[in-house]
This record gives structure tokens, C-alpha cells and sequence, in this order.
């Protein structure tokens, strides 16, 4: 796998000293080329395949797609952190939570897969651990909307 570290880097430090949300989400965007740039052609196919059939909302086949994706390259990041967001979509939240784990422990600062992982186990009831995980990722980019999150009363049911 190519190492992203050290762009990824000089990315967070801009977003950490960006003057608005506008701004940060441009650099934002410019994280995620990294993060979506697949090891190469097979696995850019399958990322791109499992990508589109998410968005419209084949999940079973987005899912298949990235099993395959993770089969091929067990060693990608976000393999690992789109398949979990499919699972999150299908509110299959136990699915969701080891891949989003594999996801950082191979990307320590990916900061999707943290604010992710913060929603996930917040819709699980856990909002205290939800939330120690957003402020790991709002320490990364102060301008995630997951920042939202932060207020929420541990207790609260309203999610």
C-alpha cells in the first residue's frame, strides 16, 4: 500500500487552520482523494463498483463488491470503511463496527472511519463511547458536522 501519512498530514494541519466550513471542506475533499485512491486498477474497479451501487442503494451488492475489495486488498483502509458504511446504512451496526476498527488500526487518522465509528455506536445506545470517538476525529477536523454529536445528553434517546 502506498503511504498516505504524510499527506495526510500536511491536509489536517490545513484544515485545522482553515478560516470556515466552506474552506475545510475543500481540503476535506482533497483527504478523501487520498483515501479513495485504490492500490491499483482492480481495486479502483471494485471500490468504484461497490461505491456506485451504495449510492443507489444496492447494499447487498455494494457489500459483495467490497468483500471482494477486501478479499483482493486486505490491506486498504477503505475497503474496510466503505463496507462498514453500507452495513451502517442497513443499520446493521454490529457489521459495521470491526470494519471501521481494521479501517483505522490500517489508517490511524482516517478521519471518516473515526467519525463512523463515533455514529455507529451512538445509534448502538453506546453515546459516551460514540462521542469520545468524534472528539478523536473533531481533533483531526474541527469542522466535521459529526461535531453535532458532542451535545447530546449521554443519556439521551434522541438520536
Amino acid at each position: 500500500m502506498p503511504d498516505i501519512g504524510t499527506d495526510i498530514d500536511g491536509l489536517i494541519a490545513m484544515v485545522q487552520d482553515a478560516p470556515n466550513e466552506g474552506a475545510a471542506r475543500v481540503i476535506s475533499g482533497r483527504m478523501w482523494e487520498f483515501w479513495a485512491k485504490a492500490p491499483d486498477a482492480r481495486a479502483q474497479s471494485l471500490l468504484d463498483d461497490g461505491m456506485a451501487r451504495r449510492s443507489s442503494f444496492d447494499l447487498a451488492g455494494a457489500i459483495a463488491a467490497f468483500d471482494l475489495l477486501i478479499e483482493y486488498c486486505p490491506d486498504y483502509a477503505e475497503g474496510y470503511n466503505q463496507r462498514a458504511f453500507a452495513n451502517f446504512i442497513r443499520e446493521d451496526f454490529a457489521a459495521a463496527l470491526p470494519d471501521l476498527d481494521r479501517a483505522i488500526e490500517l489508517q490511524p487518522r482516517h478521519i471518516p472511519a473515526m467519525a463512523g465509528k463515533g455514529l455507529t455506536l451512538i445509534q448502538m445506545g453506546r453515546i459516551r463511547d460514540g462521542q469520545v470517538e468524534i472528539r478523536r476525529a473533531v481533533a483531526l477536523n474541527p469542522w466535521l458536522s459529526e461535531r453535532f454529536y458532542l451535545t447530546l445528553e449521554p443519556e439521551s434517546t434522541d438520536l
